[in-house]
């Protein structure tokens, strides 16, 4: 699969309050030709989600204000096709268990590396294509 060039026709968005990773994770993205919007905190993200239709989130569990998973409850009801990775460096079960109930479908640990956002991301596409994949032949029996 050419990661890439699926994402190329996809909007992300990532939240983490720490700059360097905004500015490290935008100009990975914008070297390989893909659209991330970086913000710092899940208020911003939730006035961009207003504007705007995302295909995957990726956000830091500690933020400054609302945390990310109380971000992921505001939008579980108003963006629940959007892909979702939550960044941690505090994994912790009752943060796993939460995170997946509020349907987050990836975890990367701190420190990471471009590789390990590459795997994830390869992991929530081709994941989220199959589930396509196995709607289409129900819809084509209605």
């Amino acid at each position: 699969m050419d990661l890439f060039n699926k994402l190329k026709s996809m909007e992300i968005l990532l939240i983490d309050d720490d700059e360097w990773i905004r500015d490290s994770l935008s100009m990975f993205f914008e070297s390989e030709g893909c659209h991330l919007t970086a913000l710092e905190t899940a208020e911003e993200g939730m006035e961009a989600l207003k504007n705007h239709d995302y295909d995957i989130l990726i956000t830091d569990y500690r933020l400054p204000g609302m945390d990310g998973l109380e971000f992921l409850r505001y939008i579980q009801d108003t963006q629940p096709h959007i892909m979702t990775i939550l960044i941690t460096a505090y994994r912790s079960e009752d943060v796993v268990s939460e995170g997946m109930r509020l349907g987050i479908q990836d975890f990367i640990e701190k420190p990471f590396t471009t590789q390990t956002i590459e795997e994830s991301l390869t992991r929530l596409v081709k994941k989220h294509e199959q589930q396509c994949d196995d709607l289409q032949p129900a819809k084509r029996s209605l």
